[in-house]
């Protein structure tokens, strides 16, 4: 009898102890939350930058990995519940006009264990400069939640990829990243937030060289004449000047499922009214979240063709959403525009430049938009399906009523190694780990299978 007790004490216990889901008993040490100094950080100071962000996240629906919802990034990885030990699939996933992007996919996992960077010159290895800048491909990660503070533009080399995946990531305080003369470039999952000027320093820009940097105007991501560029499920708020800037003949760029605040200059494509090298350029900007207290270049263009599809604006804009000079091709399609004060969409800068034959003429088309609260878009040259926009289409736009429900993850996602789940919200006060997060549970069984298989035993 005292050991039927004992047995039933056992199983209870061992029931109450062990982490379930769905009924399966996961024998691995579990997903602990840590309240330290720098989960208390990385939580404060979301709430600083932007308290409607962490609401958002905070109140969005957990959802298993199977799940789709119709959006054609996350659908293509998420369904895997084991992504962490395929982390370089998610470069096969890339849409728009940077789809080609690959990143580090053809090279090792480098695994980011130190969150300073004190060198710019020298950099230790384990900090996230010193992996940016090595020659070979790389598939950069990270061990842990990390805020970090780079001391100087992070200039990076061809073939890399950031991946904040399973990890918090914040680069704010500092400098931001800097995609220069360099192709074949993925940055996925990272928050980069309070950017500031830095320099004028010298700063190591690849293994056999270091040079003369002037001072940067504090851009969160900086492209120049780099090509194949994917940068998915970012959050960017409050830089000294832009979010994402691509100039002087850079091309093949998407921007996708990320979410900006609080920023007067948001994204610029093309620089300069003389840099005719831009004619060439093409960008989308899709799936994003367009959040609070945002004024202009969401985005603009001078050259170039542009594809702005299946964005979210529910909070208006300050000055305009959709802005460009010198001729850009604009075609804008299942996006929703809620307007606030501001009602245009559409502005036509003018910088000076050439006119190119007025701005009446340059091709601007929507279609299939939702405008919302007075949102008015002007188009101009030729009509929406005319042969010039195929130029600036690139990939099939989804209707603007479903445009919510595929923007909701918008900005990084809290992916968990191994638990089925790569949500869009996350505890903020983060959950750390001091496990191996790229490695699949051990062992898992269904814990109805172990109580009835152990009972009868005891019970014997």
């Amino acid at each position: 009898m005292e050991s039927s007790l004992l047995a039933h004490v056992v199983l209870v216990a061992l029931a109450w102890w062990v982490q379930c889901s769905d009924g399966l008993l996961l024998i691995e040490p579990p997903m602990t939350q840590l309240l330290s100094s720098a989960d208390r950080y990385l939580s404060d100071s979301l709430k600083t930058v932007d308290p409607l962000y962490v609401a958002r996240k905070r109140n969005s629906t957990r959802r298993i990995l199977s799940s789709a919802n119709g959006n054609p990034v996350d659908d293509c990885w998420r369904s895997d519940p084991n992504w962490h030990t395929n982390r370089q699939a998610l470069a096969d996933c890339a849409i728009g006009f940077g789809k080609h992007a690959a990143g580090g996919k053809a090279g090792k996992v480098y695994v980011v264990t130190d969150d300073s960077d004190d060198n710019v010159v020298e950099p230790k290895e384990g900090t996230l400069r010193y992996g940016v800048l090595q020659e070979e491909p790389l598939w950069i990660i990270f061990d842990r939640n990390m805020k970090i503070r780079l001391k100087n533009e992070l200039i990076m080399t061809s073939y890399k990829t950031i991946d904040g995946r399973g990890a918090n990531v914040h680069l704010s305080g500092g400098a931001g990243l800097k995609i220069q003369f360099v192709q074949n470039i993925i940055v996925h999952g990272i928050h980069m937030h309070n950017i500031v000027p830095t320099g004028p320093a010298k700063i190591r820009s690849s293994p056999d060289h270091v040079g003369h940097r002037d001072k940067t105007d504090g851009t969160a991501i900086a492209i120049f004449t780099s090509h194949d560029i994917w940068v998915d499920h970012c959050f960017f708020s409050k830089a000294d000047d832009g979010l994402v800037d691509a100039i002087r003949g850079s091309t093949r760029i998407t921007v996708s499922n990320c979410y900006f605040s609080h920023q007067d200059k948001v994204m610029l494509f093309g620089a300069h009214k003389q840099d005719t090298e831009d004619r060439d350029m093409t960008v989308t900007v899709a799936f994003n979240h367009f959040g609070p207290g945002l004024i202009q270049r969401l985005p603009r263009m001078r050259f170039g063709y542009c594809h702005v599809v299946n964005n979210d604006y529910p909070s208006g804009w300050g000055m305009y959403a959709i802005g460009g000079s010198e001729d850009p091709t604009f075609l804008s399609e299942g996006n929703r525009f809620v307007a606030s004060d501001a009602k245009e969409v559409t502005k036509r800068v003018d910088d000076g430049g050439k006119d190119y034959g007025g701005e009446d003429n340059w091709n601007w088309a929507s279609n299939g938009d939702l405008f919302l609260n007075g949102a008015i878009f002007k188009s101009s040259g030729a009509s929406d399906g005319a042969s010039v926009y195929n130029m600036a289409t690139s990939l099939s736009a989804r209707p603007a009523s479903l445009v919510e429900s595929i923007t909701s993850d918008s900005g990084p996602l809290m992916c968990t190694a191994g638990d089925g789940y790569c949500a869009g919200n996350y505890d903020i006060q983060s959950i750390s780990s001091g496990v191996d997060r790229n490695q699949p549970p051990t062992f898992s069984l269904p814990i109805c299978s172990i109580v009835f298989i152990l009972l009868p035993l005891f019970l014997n």
